[in-house]
This record gives C-alpha cells, structure tokens and sequence, in this order.
C-alpha cells in the first residue's frame, strides 16, 4: 500500500521530537508500509535535501534507544521530501495538490502538528484545493481547543471537510503499550472481571508526574496549564480505560461507545465539591537531583504574576452501578519528586483477618506502570518465611508483603512498538480504535470546564493556585484530599 504523510509543522517540536523518530523506528522496524513519502510542510525555504540535513542534526537530540545509524537514517531519509507553505494561501495548497497527483498513493494522511488556531484553516483550504478525497485522513494534535465552545467549534469545522471516519484525534497515551495492555488484562482474561467492581476495588490512583519544568513552553503552557494539557485528555482517556464496561467487540466504534458512557456517567461539580475535591498548584523554585531550578514564574515566556496551574489533583466518582462509591483521584504536575505515571488500583481488605497483619500499606493493589517502565505489579501479603521459635510456629504464621511483577520490556524486549509509532501505522492502516471521537471530546470538556470557572472566579478575588517546592510531591492539600478518605498516594505508603 502505497502513502503520502504529509507533516504540517514539518520543522516543529513535535515533528523532530516525536512523529519522524516514531516513523524512523516503524521503518527499521520494517513496519512502514512500501511505497511511502513523508512530506514535511513549514514556511521554511528549504531544499529535500536541507530539509534531511535539518531533521538528521535535531535528530542527535532524542532519546538513544531511537537514534538510527547513520546507514540508517541515510536509508529512511529518501523518504523525506520538503515543501514550503503559508496555510492561509490557497495557491500554496494547489502546488501541494500538484505534487500529491504525481504519486495518486493509495493514502494520503495530512497531519496537523501546528498550533491549534490553524486547524480550521487548514482544513478549509484542504477542502477548497479538492484534497479532501475518500483517500485522505486528516490527524488532528492536542490540545483541540481551550474550552467547550472552541473544541465544539474546530470539531465542525473539520467535519465540514471530513467525514468522522476520517478523523484521527490523537491523545498518544493511548498508543502506550501498558495502556494497550490494561485493555488486554480487563478484557482477554477470566481472572479480573468478576472483581473489577465496587464490592472488591476500594479506590484508584491515576497519577502522570513530570519532572521537568514547562522547558522553552513557557509561552504556550502559560496559556494551557496542567487541566488542559494533561488532564482533559490523557488522564481522562486512562479513566476511561479502568471504568468502561467491556464493549461487545473490538471495532473502534464499540470501544469508544463505552468510554463515552463513563465521561457522562462522571459526577457533575458542585460548589461544594469544587472547593473539597480540587487542588490547584503552582511549582515554586526547588531542587532536583541535587541541581537547583526556578519556580514557574521564573521560567522564560511565562508572564508576570501568572496563576497557570502547574499541578492539579481531584477526586471523583462515577455514578453506575459497577463504581458507585469508589472514589478516583487523578493527579498531575511538573517539577514533581519522580518522573512516573502509573495507575493503582487499591483493594478492599479481607472481611475477617486471621493473620496477624503487618500495619503497612501498599499491599493489596494492582499498578499498572506507564513511565518511566511499562508493567504490571500485584502486591499481596504471603506467610513471612523466617525462622521462628515453637511458641510462634504454634501460632497463625505472620504476613509479610510480596509482589508479582511483569516488566514488558525485560518479557516482550526493548523493541516493542513505541506510543507514536503505533498510532501512526495506524492511522496509514485506518485503524480507529485508539483515537478519540468528537462526542468523547466534548463531554470531557464539558466536565472539566465547572473547574476552569472556579479558578478564574478564584483569580478575580485573588487566590491564585497553591505553592509546591520544585523537586516535591506537590502541595500539601494534595495529600489532605485522599487522607479524607483513609488512603495516601502510592509514594507516601
């Protein structure tokens, strides 16, 4: 099969960071399709083969486990060609047009790893130039606008153009393979099912902690903050994959039918809650790994006295039968302790202890780890092992903590399928299933806009969002609001 992936941004962050290293693993991988072209799209005025030069020096700077040979990117870099574009100039579609006619490849994929703003315009002028045909598959990057109205109003444009089928919104943390898996351990065994319910699960910790700061972003982030950035999206999308009910089968539409009940199924915010439920931080200047480092209003292209949010926790609850009354806490911040993302899924205790119990917490969950290692570890207690006098072997044997745990890497080995490289083969294959629909969007949106409204009627009587230490765990607050309820985070048990 034969395709054109045209990158918009094709000299962006985005681009040299993540999307042309996660296409350079898929074809050393021999996963690419044949007959492929990458075509990278920017206002640079750039030959083919400066534009390969470009990509070959950003490309010193990602991660090593994808840095290609030489001999390697040298072979992958005959798929790189260039094109310059001003996306407001139809006549600049048309020569795109031209270009895309001397191939007629059996999939064109355009790519919009631009700010969001130009989504629709983009969009437009694609439909205008006639490049919106029944090949062409439109992939559209977060954050899909900053509130309802605006998600509500990019998603119509683009269905003005595309048809939903041809609309890929990716969130890449659907494209991990723990999450791939979670699905997997739900819903390929006949172990979990039975107890993945209220009556055996006492809480769930979703946490997606960072350690850097917001880096050269600070102009972007400081219009973004952690609620839109991490939380309506990815958090959100992993919330999902932990409550939805099993789907009939595996098709995209079936999937997504399921987690789109569990956004609606969400408690609604009330004042109450908001004030109880929700943390808001800011990181203020710290240490980490021994180095000093400034506090967010300290970093380049944040502005004066800026209330962005750095850091959020809440707690919520779904209203259904299978969850009734379990709360989930979601979590998420920079410049936190630890570079770790995981879900923990905390267990009920036996209804009648036998043994004598030691007074330590931890055991009794299931973690599914995301970052910075992909696995899965069950904690439980065993009889202790060692050696005891009569008296004490006469008597209940003791329990000490253990765990099983499954490290993907060390059973699958290192060169599973990265997030980025598996939804881009899937988009090229028209593989739905990890990408988000429109409605999925908007009731996720709609959730958290309530908080949003908070923080600014916060912001008007001057309470801006709680301090933290860079290099901790994040505000104290944090930790009162799973305390409430008896529990801790993972990193305090």
């Amino acid at each position: 099969m034969s395709f054109d992936l045209v990158l918009f941004g094709g000299t962006g962050d985005l681009a040299w960071r993540k999307l042309l290293p996660a296409l350079a693993q898929a074809y050393r991988h021999g996963s690419l399709p044949q007959g492929g072209r990458i075509i990278g799209v920017a206002r640079d005025s750039l030959t083919d083969d400066e534009y390969r030069a470009l990509i070959r020096s950003r490309f010193e700077g990602v991660e090593d486990d994808k840095q290609p040979t030489g001999e390697e990117f040298e072979r992958f870099a005959q798929l790189l060609h260039y094109q310059r574009m001003d996306l407001t100039q139809p006549d600049d579609y048309q020569q795109l047009k031209s270009r895309l006619a001397e191939r007629n490849a059996d999939v064109v994929v355009m790519y919009l790893a631009t700010a969001p703003q130009l989504f629709t315009v983009a969009c437009e002028q694609l439909g205008a130039a006639g490049l919106a045909t029944p090949q062409t598959r439109v992939v559209l990057e977060k954050p899909l606008g900053h509130d309802l109205q605006s998600n509500r109003a990019i998603n119509a444009a683009v269905r003005q153009v595309f048809d939903e089928g041809q609309i890929f919104r990716i969130d890449h943390y659907l494209g991990k393979p723990s999450v791939q898996n979670l699905l997997a351990l739900r819903f390929g065994n006949a172990l979990f099912e039975p107890w993945w319910r209220r009556e055996t699960i006492a809480s769930i910790e979703i946490t997606i902690a960072e350690q850097l700061g917001v880096e050269a972003r600070g102009a972007f982030y400081d219009g973004t903050g952690a609620l839109r950035d991490m939380v309506q999206n990815h958090a959100l999308q992993l919330l999902c994959a932990i409550a939805m009910e099993p789907p009939i089968n595996a098709h995209a539409d079936a999937i997504r039918d399921e987690k789109l009940k569990v956004l609606r199924s969400l408690s609604p915010w009330t004042p109450t809650t908001l004030a109880q439920d929700v943390v808001r931080g800011q990181y203020a200047a710290g240490s980490l790994a021994g180095q000093r480092v400034p506090g967010y209003q300290g970093e380049d292209g944040v502005a004066p006295g800026s209330h962005t949010e750095t850091f959020v926790a809440l707690r919520t609850q779904i209203a259904n039968w299978r969850w009734a009354g379990v709360p989930f806490y979601i979590r998420t911040g920079k410049r936190l302790a630890a570079r770790e993302a995981h879900i923990a899924i905390h267990l009920r205790p036996t209804p009648h202890a036998i043994y004598p119990t030691p007074l330590v917490c931890g055991a009794n969950r299931l973690v599914i780890h995301l970052q910075p290692r992909d696995g899965l570890a069950l904690h439980l207690f065993a009889a202790a092992s060692e050696t005891r006098g009569a008296q004490a072997l006469a008597e209940a044997p003791g329990l000490t903590p253990v765990q099983l745990d499954l490290d993907f890497e060390q059973r699958f080995g290192s060169r599973r399928v990265g997030a980025y490289e598996r939804l881009l083969l899937d988009v090229i294959a028209g593989r739905l299933n990890l990408f988000v629909r429109a409605d999925e969007q908007e009731a996720a949106w709609r959730w958290v806009e309530p908080i949003m409204q908070s923080w600014q009627e916060q912001d008007a009587r001057g309470e801006g969002p709680r301090l933290y230490a860079a290099g901790t765990w994040g505000p104290g607050a944090a930790s009162a609001l799973v305390a409430r309820d008896g529990n801790t985070w993972i990193e305090e048990c």
